[in-house]
């Protein structure tokens, strides 16, 4: 965008400068604009969930998604706070995605298949970025221009949201696609009180659940990690390692992407194992999503510049870790709230919003000078060690038995299906 000089204007030299060029202040603004969007947004779509279900409300947030991001090119050319409201928008949108997670596992999981569930569906994010960023590139080096890249993932948005709208039906119970047997193992297990579609959500019980706040709290400093992970691996790589553009360009998109895969096989490893408990195999993942997160991104700060690679071989570490996530603290707060889990699912995207505040404060705090390896060791160690307690933390407090405010205590209804 900065090199589009179609609407250049004089800086204070008089040397003219692109309206596109941004400040660090203000890139820092419309990436916050996004993440106090999702803050906000988060507790109103889940009443609109729990109210009218996932498939209209997502449809909504999809719509306004979509022309917020068509109006992107048109709103950064006339003026930089119509742009940081659009952006704000777009975090509203945002806020519906793991709230849709949640409830498309309470309803169509088995809870014998939750992991999988999840951490296929939360795949998202890194799926779309590495897209994103490949389709992004090519378009601003063609002759279309970087605008095209928002109207054309505009279009591809409202394609796919258009697709869910006549393809996701919010209950299993009410389509004729899905056979006896399909309903039979998706209703498995599950009380009368999970199946019940206007059930209410008990939100004075479920914010004051020792159980919930322990998955939130692993789940925010995993967040935290993966966020400075995200953000500063690339200027790690390249200012306190030496990377060249091109090499950190690369190892980053590797190191990013090599997670996916991690994810999906823990994810059916945790749902398949049969040896052990499910409380046991939950500690045991989250051990590593969050502990192995924690004792590998200790770590980085104090590998030498010149062991470049060790260092690129921690980073891996630290995102095929949490790759396990789906184990672990995600499965911990679905069994646990049951029917009430995309509300702690959507928390655990609030606790990444926060987390976009909290990371950037942490690397101020210690790193002055981006090139200055000993700097970012208190970074590091902090997050890792706080990692270390939470993880600790979940011994004593994670359990694979439904909350007694779920009334899961009640017999399975028998199945049914006209």
């Amino acid at each position: 965008m900065k090199n589009d000089m179609s609407n250049a204007i004089p800086d204070s030299n008089g040397t003219l400068k692109s309206i596109y060029d941004y400040s660090s202040g203000e890139k820092k603004w419309i990436l916050w604009a996004v993440a106090l969007g999702t803050m906000i947004g988060t507790l109103p779509i889940n009443v609109l969930y729990v109210k009218f279900g996932a498939r209209f409300p997502f449809f909504l947030a999809g719509l306004t998604s979509i022309i917020s991001t068509a109006l992107i090119p048109w709103a950064a050319g006339l003026n930089y706070w119509i742009l940081i409201l659009l952006r704000f928008i777009q975090g509203l949108a945002y806020s519906a995605d793991f709230a849709a997670i949640g409830l498309i596992t309470v309803r169509w999981a088995p809870l014998t298949e939750t992991a999988t569930f999840i951490a296929v569906m939360t795949s998202f994010t890194g799926i779309s970025s590495t897209a994103t960023n490949s389709v992004t590139g090519v378009i601003c080096e063609s002759s279309l221009g970087w605008k095209w890249s928002y109207y054309l993932h505009a279009a591809v948005g409202l394609f796919l949201f258009c697709l869910w709208y006549i393809v996701y039906i919010d209950h299993p119970q009410d389509t004729k696609r899905v056979s006896c047997k399909e309903l039979s193992k998706i209703e498995k297990s599950k009380s009368a009180a999970h199946l019940d579609k206007s059930t209410d959500v008990p939100y004075g019980k479920l914010l004051t659940s020792p159980v919930i706040w322990c998955v939130w709290l692993n789940a925010f400093f995993e967040m935290s990690a993966v966020i400075v992970c995200s953000t500063y691996m690339p200027i790690y790589f390249h200012e306190v390692l030496g990377f060249g553009v091109t090499e950190t360009g690369f190892w980053v998109a590797l190191v990013l992407f090599i997670w996916l895969p991690v994810r999906w096989v823990s994810a059916v490893m945790s749902d398949k194992m049969t040896c052990v408990g499910e409380r046991a195999k939950m500690l045991m993942f989250n051990t590593v999503a969050v502990g192995g997160t924690g004792a590998f991104f200790a770590v980085i700060g104090f590998i030498p510049a010149e062991n470049k690679y060790w260092s690129v071989a921690a980073f891996t570490m630290t995102m095929c870790c949490v790759g396990v996530n789906s184990g672990g603290f995600y499965k911990c707060g679905v069994l646990h709230a049951r029917q009430y889990a995309h509300v702690v699912i959507a928390a655990i995207q609030w606790t990444k919003c926060v987390a976009l505040f909290s990371a950037p404060a942490m690397v101020a705090l210690f790193v002055t000078t981006e090139s200055v390896r000993t700097q970012w060791i208190g970074v590091y160690l902090v997050f890792g060690g706080l990692m270390q307690i939470t993880n600790l933390l979940s011994y004593c407090i994670f359990t694979d038995k439904p909350a007694s405010w779920t009334n899961s205590d009640e017999k399975p209804v028998a199945v049914s299906k006209a």
